[in-house]
C-alpha cells in the first residue's frame, strides 16, 4: 500500500495534463503483475533486479488485484484530477522553517530580523551542496527512522558545511561601522514593535507574587509533614 501511494504522489509531481496523469495512474495496474508496458504506456523505471525484491507479485483476478482495479479507476475523486495536477511539496519550506529554528528559536524573542536573515544566508548558500563520499567514491547514505509511520528510510549524506562566507560577511559588517563616522551607542532604545514589550503571553492573569510564595511555603510544610507522617 506504502508503494501504491508513493506512486500517486509521483504520478501528481510528474503529469503535467489529466491525460498524463490518467496514464501514468493507471499504469500501477499492470505494474503490480510484473508488466512494465502495455497497450497504451509504459513504467518510467529501468529494469528491476529480481534478486532485490521482498515482496510478490500481484496475480491478475486475485482478490488483492480485484481490489486494486476497483480503486484506481474510480470516476468519483478522478474527477479532480486537475487538483493533482497542481502538486506542490512543501518540504522545502518546512525544510527551511526549521532551519530558521537553529538561529531564533520560539521560546525567545528578538528585537530584529538578523537572526532570520542569517538562517535564510546559511539554507541558501549550504542548500545545494553535493552528496558525501567514502574513500572509494561511493555516496554515503543514513539511515533514520519515522516513529510515526514505524518505518526505516534512507537519504544521502551531505558534505560538511565550511561557511566559507562568514569571513566577507564580517568584513563588510566592519568595513560599513569604520565608514559610518559614528560610534556604537551605549544604549539602543527599544522598538514600538519589539515583541519584548508583549511580556510573557499567559492564559490567565498572573496573581500576586507575595500569593505565589506563600503557596509554594505552604506546600513545602505538607510535603515534609507527610515525610515524617512516612
Amino acid at each position: 500500500m506504502r508503494h501504491i501511494v508513493n506512486h500517486f504522489w509521483y504520478c501528481c509531481k510528474h503529469a503535467v495534463t489529466e491525460e498524463k496523469f490518467k496514464i501514468m495512474w493507471h499504469g500501477v495496474l499492470h505494474h503490480v503483475r510484473d508488466k512494465n508496458s502495455w497497450s497504451f504506456g509504459s513504467c518510467d523505471h529501468g529494469p528491476l533486479d529480481e534478486n532485490t525484491r521482498d515482496k510478490p507479485w500481484m496475480v491478475q483476478g486475485s482478490p488483492l488485484h480485484q481490489a486494486l482495479v476497483t480503486i484506481v479507476p474510480d470516476k468519483r475523486w478522478l474527477k479532480d484530477v486537475k487538483k493533482f495536477t497542481n502538486f506542490h511539496t512543501t518540504s522545502d519550506l518546512e525544510s527551511f522553517q526549521n532551519h530558521i529554528l537553529m538561529y531564533a528559536g520560539k521560546r525567545f524573542s528578538f528585537s530584529s530580523p538578523v537572526r532570520t536573515l542569517l538562517a535564510a544566508t546559511d539554507y541558501n548558500y549550504h542548500n545545494n551542496r553535493p552528496a558525501a563520499q567514502d574513500a572509494d567514491g561511493n555516496k554515503m547514505n543514513k539511515r533514520c527512522y519515522n516513529k510515526t509511520t514505524k518505518t526505516w528510510s534512507v537519504h544521502t549524506l551531505k558534505v560538511q558545511k565550511d561557511y566559507s562566507y562568514i569571513p566577507q560577511l564580517q568584513k563588510e559588517i566592519l568595513g560599513r561601522r569604520l565608514n559610518s563616522g559614528k560610534g556604537l551607542p551605549k544604549t539602543r532604545p527599544m522598538r514600538p514593535d519589539d515583541p519584548r514589550r508583549l511580556g510573557h503571553v499567559a492564559g490567565i492573569p498572573p496573581p500576586p507574587t507575595a500569593e505565589l510564595l506563600q503557596a509554594r511555603i505552604t506546600q513545602g510544610d505538607v510535603c515534609t509533614h507527610m515525610h515524617i507522617f512516612l
